[in-house]
């Protein structure tokens, strides 16, 4: 899709001068410049534009409120020089995997005052032996570079993420958890399941024992009452004779 109909469809009906926020990243751009882009975006803060065949950022519109600008994956050599004045506030800037390959292309941010990060990742200037001693010393107002800062220190957000994920634990670790603890409640209801079997077979064998018991006693009884009966029998069968 071209660059021109990408931000028509952005606008989505409303003012340019409303626009906060504008993604045209994977459109084309018919001669390698910003099209249709214009100042009238007034309260543009953020623009990503990238991978859109951009090979200037001469005719970049005055955006003065612009502060996060992404143009990655492009092919920009130079014309950095407009930034200064179309964008005074710019605090990142994100020139990652553009043909810039001497520290000379990069001197001209310096007049960027606020500009605090930016990204040269993948750009052919990044390969020189000086290249972060260099990019420091030209720019210094700069505080990080691709990500990092002088000290090699990351950039807080990314931290922050990472103390997030550290704090959080490996995923399923509560599901583990989980798990372990409906396992201890199966086994102990399992526990509960054979005490208790146990108690009735016990209690079983123990009214068995009393069935037997009594049967016995009955057999005794009837043993003794049978013999009396044959004690008093005799007697009477001597007298007949």
């Amino acid at each position: 899709m071209e660059m021109k109909k990408r931000i028509s469809l952005e606008l989505r009906n409303r003012n340019p001068a409303e626009v906060v926020a504008l993604v045209v990243d994977n459109c084309r751009s018919s001669d390698g410049e910003v099209e249709s882009l214009t100042d009238e975006y007034t309260g543009l803060e953020i623009l990503s534009m990238v991978n859109v065949g951009l090979t200037s950022l001469s005719k970049l519109p005055s955006l003065p409120k612009l502060r996060k600008l992404e143009v990655s994956d492009n092919a920009i050599s130079g014309g950095l020089d407009a930034l200064a004045e179309k964008c005074p506030n710019l605090t990142y800037l994100n020139l990652s995997g553009n043909k810039i390959k001497e520290l000379s292309s990069v001197e001209v941010l310096q007049n960027l005052k606020n500009l605090k990060s930016l990204d040269l990742y993948s750009c052919e200037v990044s390969t020189l032996d000086d290249y972060r001693e260099g990019v420091f010393e030209l720019l210094p107002q700069l505080t990080y570079l691709d990500g990092y800062d002088q000290e090699d220190n990351e950039v807080p957000d990314s931290e922050a993420d990472n103390d997030d994920d550290d704090e959080a634990g490996p995923p399923g670790d509560e599901d583990e958890e989980d798990e372990d603890d409906e396992e201890g409640s199966e086994g102990d209801e399992d526990e509960v399941g054979l005490s208790y079997l146990m108690k009735e077979g016990i209690q079983d064998e123990e009214d068995d024992g009393d069935y037997v018991e009594e049967d016995e006693e009955e057999e005794e009884e009837e043993e003794e009452d049978g013999g009396l009966c044959l004690v008093s029998f005799k007697p009477d069968c001597r007298m007949k004779h």
